[in-house]
């Protein structure tokens, strides 16, 4: 089975996504990340995740970039695309290209 994740803003193949040079987490880690448990198909704590997801990102002054909704269908999509019945769905928000 082809692995699918979901970068700036697409579902892609691994080896078609793509994350500019200048993207601030890759210089300076400046970023979040949060990772959601999968069991039996199924995000585990989901409402815990996005609480410190959003705590997190208010520290640094990240905006949040998708509504909780958003980011809940991704993750869904993403565990039903890979098939994932138990393992990790990793997210990661940087604070981007600075223009």
């Amino acid at each position: 089975m082809a692995r699918t994740v979901w970068v700036n803003g697409r579902f892609c193949a691994p080896d078609e996504a793509e994350v500019s040079i200048f993207d601030r987490g890759l210089l300076f880690a400046d970023a979040v990340y949060e990772v959601a448990g999968v069991y039996k198909g199924r995000l585990i704590d989901f409402n815990s995740h996005m609480a410190r997801l959003a705590r997190s990102l208010g520290e640094l002054s990240i905006p949040q970039p998708l509504s909780r909704d958003e980011i809940l269908a991704i993750m869904r999509e993403l565990v039903q695309r890979n098939e994932v019945e138990e393992g990790l769905v990793y997210m990661q928000v940087t604070r981007g290209v600075e223009e």
